[in-house]
């Protein structure tokens, strides 16, 4: 990827350039970002348009995407529409684009050369149906990662693991120091993040496509797959002790030192940065788990529901074409700890953890996300399998793996 240090010239000609909008108009806009790292992510956001004259209104609805979703699209649908709203890369939205309530940007995308400078391309493609542009990528959100504090291992008397083996091996030493070994938090979500990791971590990126991407019923049932399921069962053991809901309660049982680790996505780095602590001193990243490192180039992305007012739907494209600016890009991703869509902006401020994701990234080393390559019906149904796996103890790998052959084969 084309990630570089930029020259004062090139940055201060980069600079977003909108003039100040002939009127000033309020902007709600819509999304699940409430933790502590999130709120002072979409912070640079509201305040870049602040900045642009226009009026940011947050619309933050607490919890997750699959708490906000159905209150998002209920509004749309309902004929109370917001200014923008955040969905994930992906089919999230595809119903409400067919149904002609999301706003085409493709004039928008031609004129600000979105093709040339977002990068994977199947970020943009995302937003793409029918040939047009529905939304604007705002960031590149990896989920695999393994977070760990090193406090934790210090204090257990064990070198902080490099890899998912080192790390299973741990448990006992430190459940022995009071230590719960894998936060993992309630919400459905985060059981199937924990498995889609380890299937890509222990199979392999191209086991992860042919089951997500392909629907590889005959691949979810074979010997390799068992394997993810024997981890995922290690996994369950590991976060037996683990009672919190939210993901950011999990990051901050590994921040205090309460937990060992926690796999989850990059936006943890905001929790961390919050926190005060530093990548490589006090917690230590692992993408891959150690094992296969790869990027998944999913993320957020902003819809513009069709407007009939025409200040408003002004202040969209004002709204659209800054979240896409290169020094918005660099303010909102730092914060966030995801990765810019954009490739020609300076992240000489990236932490030791973005820097590794920089170079895998740059290495090619991607696949795409879940929301990207299968139904939002048939993820649902994945989710619910992992959140009774993690919950009920009596439920085995063998049987857990015998239905998921079943979704997998079923699956759009």
């Amino acid at each position: 990827m084309r990630y570089k240090v930029l020259t004062a010239a090139f940055a201060a000609t980069a600079a977003f350039h909108l003039s100040a909008p002939a009127h000033a108009t309020d902007l709600e806009v819509t999304h699940w970002w409430t933790s502590g790292g999130e709120a002072a992510a979409v912070a640079e956001f509201a305040k870049a348009f602040d900045a642009s004259g226009h009026k940011w209104i947050d619309g933050a609805i607490a919890g997750s995407g699959g708490t906000a979703r159905p209150i998002m699209i209920s509004r749309i649908t309902g004929g109370d529409p917001m200014g923008a709203t955040q969905f994930n890369h992906g089919r999230q939205a595809e119903e409400l684009v067919e149904a002609g309530l999301m706003r085409d940007l493709t004039d928008i995308a031609e004129e600000e050369n979105w093709k040339e400078v977002v990068h994977p391309s199947s970020l943009l493609d995302s937003c793409t149906l029918d040939g047009k542009i529905y939304c604007v990528p705002v960031n590149i959100h990896s989920q695999q990662w393994l977070w760990l504090s090193n406090a934790a291992f210090e204090k257990a008397g064990v070198p902080v693991p490099t890899n998912w083996d080192e790390y299973a091996a741990s448990a006992a030493k430190l459940e022995e120091a009071g230590i719960i070994p894998l936060a993992v938090g309630q919400q459905p979500w985060q059981t199937t993040l924990v498995f889609q990791v380890l299937l890509t971590a222990i199979a392999g990126p191209e086991a992860y496509n042919s089951i997500f991407g392909d629907k590889d019923a005959e691949l979810a049932a074979s010997a390799e797959l068992t394997k993810v399921f024997e981890a995922a069962d290690k996994a369950r053991a590991m976060s037996a002790k683990s009672n919190v809901q939210d993901w950011n309660q999990a990051t901050n049982m590994v921040i205090s030192g309460q937990a060992g680790g926690q796999i989850m996505g990059d936006w943890a780095q905001g929790e961390f940065q919050v926190a005060g602590q530093v990548a490589g001193e006090d917690y230590t990243c692992l993408p891959g788990l150690g094992v296969n490192e790869v990027i998944m180039t999913g993320g957020d992305a902003f819809y513009f529901p069709v407007l009939e007012d025409e200040e408003k739907s002004a202040a969209q494209a004002d709204l659209a074409r800054l979240m896409l600016s290169p020094d918005v890009q660099v303010a909102f991703n730092l914060k966030k700890g995801s990765l810019p869509v954009r490739g020609d902006v300076n992240l000489e401020a990236a932490n030791d953890c973005m820097k590794k994701g920089l170079d895998i990234l740059a290495q090619g080393n991607i696949i795409q996300s879940p929301d990207q390559l299968m139904s939002a019906d048939s993820l649902t149904q994945i989710n619910d399998l992992f959140v009774e796996f993690f919950n009920d103890p009596n439920l085995t790998a063998e049987a857990a793996q015998e239905r998921f052959v079943d979704l997998v084969a079923n699956a759009d």
